[in-house]
């Protein structure tokens, strides 16, 4: 059974950061796409931020790029997303998604429950 773990939310003042994890069981990083998505009150959920391991390349959408910083640890089978110079914009529910054999682009089968990130201002 496939299982994503998201941790590391909470409530932070505008230009703080925090780090989020995404703990992977059922499937080893050898061939992978991860992704993090977020979802803010009355909109929909957006994909920001992913990384593959075939073609190795990471992506970040344009309003989170050079602020969040997207990694893996392999031997932890965990995927992190450190977000700095955090904005009131960026308050949602952030998922992690992944899949093996996948790149980014493909559909992601597999998502967490969701983490609270708040930025106050």
């Amino acid at each position: 059974e496939v299982q994503l773990v998201e941790s590391g939310g909470g409530l932070v003042q505008t230009g703080g950061s925090l780090r989020l994890a995404c703990a992977v069981s059922g499937f080893t990083f050898d061939d992978y796409a991860l992704g993090w998505f977020r979802q803010a009150p009355g909109k929909e959920r957006e994909g920001f931020s992913c990384i593959s391991s075939r073609d190795s390349i990471t992506y970040y959408e344009d309003s989170v790029k050079g602020r969040f910083t997207i990694s893996t640890d392999n031997a932890k089978n965990t995927v992190y997303l450190q977000m700095n110079s955090l904005k009131p914009e960026d308050t949602a529910v952030y998922f992690c998604a992944g899949a093996p054999e996948r790149a980014c682009g493909d559909r992601l089968d597999y998502w967490g429950q969701g983490t609270q990130v708040t930025v106050s201002s």
